[in-house]
């Protein structure tokens, strides 16, 4: 297997080339998605307002930072693609952007009240996702929390085109055992799993939402 490194590099290279196809297929997606605005909402609920919160893969609109902060957080957005930061610095104004990887974020520990996760880790091996996860662990805040949105599926390995534009990215698909498995060794306790069939106008899988607070010290592994 490719290390990770090298598995987010072409991430970076596939959203650098599809970051304009992206912002207009989904910039506006929250507008037709009532369960994701829902969710969404009661997430914001949990926080008092200006708490600090990020939007890990935001993309090139960064519309779940740009919904939250509308809820009135502090959002800062990060993602791996240069051209995705810089379309979403242009088109939020007043929102804070940077490019980093998930996996190995540059905020201090305890630095975040809460983080997002919207279809972000979909590019990462499961092999790694212990480390990832544990990211998320380092950043928040005792008691923080996170919100991570998934694929349902079984499969995970290369695809060689992403929204219709040529270019080698990884895909992971999940089932809820594994999604609620990763928090919880990282030192997190679900509070929300949940399932729900993609709308007609979305990729034609089912799409899983978990929610979990910070309770304790991740597990260590070698992942």
């Amino acid at each position: 297997m490719d290390s990770l490194k090298a598995v987010h590099a072409r991430t970076r290279r596939a959203y650098n080339l599809a970051a304009e196809k992206y912002r207009e297929m989904f910039h506006n997606e929250m507008a037709e998605k009532a369960y994701d605005r829902a969710l969404l909402d009661a997430f914001a609920l949990r926080f008092a307002p200006g708490a600090i919160l990020c939007d890990a893969g935001c993309g090139p609109s960064a519309q779940i930072g740009r919904y939250l902060s509308d809820k009135g957080m502090n959002v800062v957005g990060i993602d791996i693609a240069d051209r995705c930061v810089e379309m979403a610095e242009a088109s939020n104004p007043g929102l804070r952007f940077r490019r980093e990887d998930l996996a190995k974020m540059s905020f201090d520990r305890e630095a975040l009240d809460g983080l997002v996760s919207y279809y972000s880790i979909i590019h990462t091996p499961k092999a790694f996702m212990g480390r990832v996860f544990r990211e998320f662990h380092r950043v928040l805040k005792p008691g923080g929390s996170l919100l991570v949105a998934v694929k349902a599926g079984a499969d995970e390995g290369y695809f060689d085109e992403i929204v219709g534009i040529s270019a080698q990215i990884y895909f992971s698909f999940y089932c809820e055992k594994e999604i609620a498995g990763y928090f919880e060794q990282a030192g997190f306790v679900v509070d929300f799993l949940e399932r729900r069939n993609p709308y007609d106008f979305e990729i034609k899988n089912k799409r899983i939402f978990a929610v979990g607070k910070k309770t304790s010290r991740s597990k260590r592994s070698s992942s």
